[in-house]
């Protein structure tokens, strides 16, 4: 395989899983966030998709962000009588994020992110060997 041609499939990862991490840095971000008025309702988790796209440059399938797609779970509530968006029994809705997943999914992308990189790594590392092949 052209090492160029790794070097852009690897690159194209990079960006995917950056986009996935922003994602999920939003979703800790919010995660105890709360509706802004009675009967409102707080941040809903966003989920990061992908897609795979065939580019002809490359002639390979690189992976692309894909639309960022809405969590249409529950709510959870918590009893809070004197706050501003609590309703009229004084629940509160919180955000449908929960941080130990979100902690599990921002893992995963840091691993996929640390994988494309060495995959950059080792290809820079096999060009260079082969320019001092080429110099000695």
């Amino acid at each position: 395989m052209d090492l160029m041609k790794s070097l852009k499939i690897a690159a194209a990862g990079l960006r995917a899983q950056s986009s996935r991490m922003r994602i999920v840095s939003e979703n800790l971000a919010n995660a105890d966030s709360t509706a802004r008025t009675a009967g409102g309702d707080p941040y809903r988790r966003q989920i990061p998709t992908f897609k795979a796209d065939f580019d002809r440059e490359l002639g390979a399938h690189i992976v692309k962000p894909g639309r960022v797609r809405e969590d249409m779970s529950e709510f959870s509530t918590r009893y809070e009588p004197g706050h501003p968006a609590a309703d009229a029994k004084g629940y509160v809705k919180t955000a449908n994020v929960s941080t130990l997943v979100e902690m599990m999914d921002m893992r995963e992308a840091q691993r996929s992110y640390e994988a494309n990189l060495n995959i950059v790594r080792s290809a820079r590392t096999m060009i260079q060997r082969t320019l001092d092949i080429l110099r000695a």
